[in-house]
């Protein structure tokens, strides 16, 4: 039997083949999209211009690399719903953390707060 009769005869090899290439196009895109995220961080736009472009394309990186690296696209839908459940959790989570120790509960305490009372002074 030839070597070329045995690839004919297998299916499977060119559906690996085909998620390779997808595989490399899609490390290529993401490769091209940071490269714009980079060049947008110079760019002279107002702050919420850059935040809205950045998280949009980070966004976007995130669902490829979701569904494609992380096989998301080919598993149950199940493990995908399972899978949103912990992101919204984790990101709640974040939130409520930013929220606790975010920059007003990180100031110094004003000089009132750190006086010693007249009580204890005179005592």
């Amino acid at each position: 039997m030839s070597a070329t009769a045995h690839a004919a005869a297998d299916p499977e090899h060119g559906l690996e083949e085909s998620k390779f290439q997808i595989y490399v196009q899609i490390a290529m895109l993401l490769a091209v999209i940071t490269g714009i995220e980079i060049i947008t961080v110079y760019l002279p736009f107002d702050r919420w211009i850059l935040f809205t472009v950045l998280v949009a394309f980070s966004a976007v990186k995130f669902l490829f690399v979701i569904f494609f690296f992380m096989h998301l696209r080919w598993d149950l839908p199940f493990c995908t719903v399972l899978f949103f459940i912990g992101l919204v959790l984790a990101g709640g989570t974040m939130w409520a953390l930013l929220q606790l120790f975010g920059a007003e509960a990180s100031k110094p305490l004003s000089s009132a707060y750190l006086e010693t009372p007249r009580w204890v002074a005179t005592g």
